[in-house]
């Protein structure tokens, strides 16, 4: 026996239940298919947890823009409905002189994504507001801050149950097929079952490109590489002496090591770039070391063995090693011709902070 739901959501992080909530907000019969028995266990519950301004991204592109308007979202939502976060603001900053001129053309490429708030600060400034950095010059970001992401997840999953959707744990997509008034779907797991659905969002993160690939009828050809790059998490043993997030100036690889808080203060450095074939979620202890020279840049004063491994986190990129940074790929019927289906590949950060704009731009595509 085939059951039937309007809209099936593959994929419970972070982004998969902002759609969710989306979807059965503006009445749509959801139900959202999550392998893990539990919500949020991959990329959504291994990063920094930051909410990011929307510096970095070339003008124009998806990152720039739902980055941008999914920040102001989340901030406003995260106060609505008492999610747990801090705005506590960022500096980027710049250890050598020949840095300042990066750092000043960031300051334009901030801005010509909207991004108006950031401000110029000299050393004496820099050293006034955290001691203990090495800089001569910095930029500093009020927008961006920190937030309880599981927290997060559960506001959202409440959300969308709240508005009768459905979420089915230990539930894999076995495979599927485009049928001519939908999708036919087979569930794996627990309690397999024949699906119909009219809408299928496929935000299965690391997964996205095996979902997209096991549905018959959907051209392969539009199934972009994925590339696996590992980020490696060391946290601080004492307590830091610092009340932003630091970050250096960016390097070719990503943002460089960088010092970010959790809620409660303790501090974490990273990540570092590990490009890897399997999921191995692992922290070999060794990579600490390389981290002292990169964080003694700009906070000279980290003591020897200070550093504790922490955690890993995995990122389904685009681009492979040396390759130049690719968008968020969100493909939608004007893409692919299949009325009914959005894939989306290559949601890394700022994903989190997107995620409520990204939702929207989910639903307008379903509903072109």
């Amino acid at each position: 026996m085939t059951e039937s739901v309007e809209a099936v959501v593959v994929g419970a992080g972070v982004v998969g239940l902002a759609i969710a909530r989306a979807l059965a907000r503006a009445g749509r019969e959801t139900l959202i298919l999550e392998t893990a028995d539990h919500i949020g266990s991959e990329i959504s519950s291994r990063n920094s947890e930051v909410i990011h301004a929307g510096i970095y991204y070339p003008a124009g592109s998806l990152k720039a823009r739902l980055c941008v308007a999914g920040r102001d979202m989340l901030y406003d939502y995260c106060r609505d409905h008492g999610v747990e976060h801090r705005r506590l603001g960022k500096l980027i900053v710049a250890s050598r002189e020949d840095q300042l001129p990066a750092l000043t053309a960031l300051r334009g490429k901030a801005a010509a994504n909207g991004v108006d708030d950031l401000a110029w600060l000299d050393a004496p400034a820099v050293h006034a507001l955290e001691p203990d950095l090495r800089a001569v010059g910095a930029l500093l970001s009020p927008s961006t801050g920190i937030i309880d992401s599981h927290g997060l997840m559960l506001s959202f999953q409440g959300d969308a149950e709240t508005a009768g959707a459905m979420l089915a744990l230990r539930s894999p997509l076995a495979g599927g097929r485009i049928a001519n008034d939908g999708f036919r779907l087979q569930v794996g797991g627990d309690a397999p079952l024949a699906l119909h659905c009219r809408y299928l969002v496929n935000a299965a993160g690391l997964e996205a490109q095996a979902v997209a690939g096991a549905l018959q009828g959907f051209d392969p050809a539009l199934v972009p590489a994925r590339h696996l790059a590992k980020g490696n998490y060391f946290v601080l043993g004492p307590r830091a002496p610092f009340r932003h997030l630091i970050y250096p100036m960016p390097e070719a690889a990503g943002l460089g090591v960088h010092l970010t808080l959790d809620l409660a203060g303790r501090a974490r450095f990273g990540p570092d770039v590990e490009w890897i074939e399997d999921l191995d979620y692992r922290v070999d202890p060794r990579r600490g070391e390389r981290f002292y020279d990169a964080i003694r840049s700009y906070w000279p004063g980290l003591p020897d063995g200070a550093l504790e491994p922490g955690y890993a986190g995995i990122r389904p990129k685009l681009q492979g090693p040396g390759g130049p940074p690719e968008d968020f790929c969100i493909q939608g019927p004007a893409q692919h011709r299949v009325p009914g289906l959005v894939n989306l590949f290559g949601i890394e950060s700022p994903g989190l902070t997107s995620s409520l704009a990204i939702a929207e731009l989910v639903l307008q595509e379903l509903e072109r």
